[in-house]
């Protein structure tokens, strides 16, 4: 999505505008942009179309209050926005739009897998096979990472080098939260049951 320069012809100042005019235009703009994308558009992309020194936050701010009555929400991943269906809409686009198969069928295994990998990461098989106490398989491994909730991290400094396994934007998306620090604490889990203590 990111270019490397702004389109000549864009007007960024729209200094012959009012400044409640431009203002609304920058939000029109920031809107496009998040339309436009399948990836959530970091800050620094969507400050090539607006003008120098403008807060692209406050800009998110007052779309997000704009959109706050709209089918879609603006959601913040990993320091970057995108546009997505608020949940209360998903039966109405499953029965009637085409999206194609973006179920990603995961087993509570699976979960506790991309959990695992999630709270260790970088993480190895060998230090997965620790916590579960048995080996996870390659399919699994496979299936995690062609669905794009994982991905290969760096090497691990042990002998042979294994590779390490962390997650990626795409499990930030499909778990709905910004960024890994907003997963739930060892406590919050043990309290509501969900681990061991």
């Amino acid at each position: 999505m990111a270019k490397d320069h702004a389109e000549p012809d864009l007007d960024r100042e729209l200094d012959d505008l009012p400044a409640e005019l431009r203002w609304r235009e920058w939000m029109c703009r920031i809107e496009a942009v998040l339309f436009a994308s399948a990836s959530p558009v970091p800050r620094q992309e969507l400050a090539r179309v607006v003008g120098q020194g403008v807060s692209v936050d406050l800009l998110i701010d007052d779309l997000t209050v704009e959109l706050a009555d709209r089918p879609y929400e603006i959601a913040s991943v990993s320091d970057a926005w995108m546009l997505r269906t608020r949940p209360a809409y998903a039966s109405a686009i499953r029965a009637a739009a085409d999206v194609g198969d973006q179920d990603l069928d995961l087993r509570e295994y699976d979960v506790a897998v991309l959990a695992a990998i999630a709270y260790h990461q970088p993480i190895t098989r060998e230090g997965l096979k620790d916590i579960f106490g048995k080996e996870i398989s390659r399919d699994l491994i496979g299936r995690l990472h062609a669905q794009g909730l994982i991905g290969t991290g760096p090497r691990s400094p042990r002998r042979g080098a294994p590779y390490t396994y962390v997650t990626t934007e795409k499990f930030l998306i499909a778990f709905d939260i910004e960024t890994l620090h907003d997963l739930p604490d060892r406590e919050q889990l043990e309290d509501a049951g969900l681990a061991a203590g």
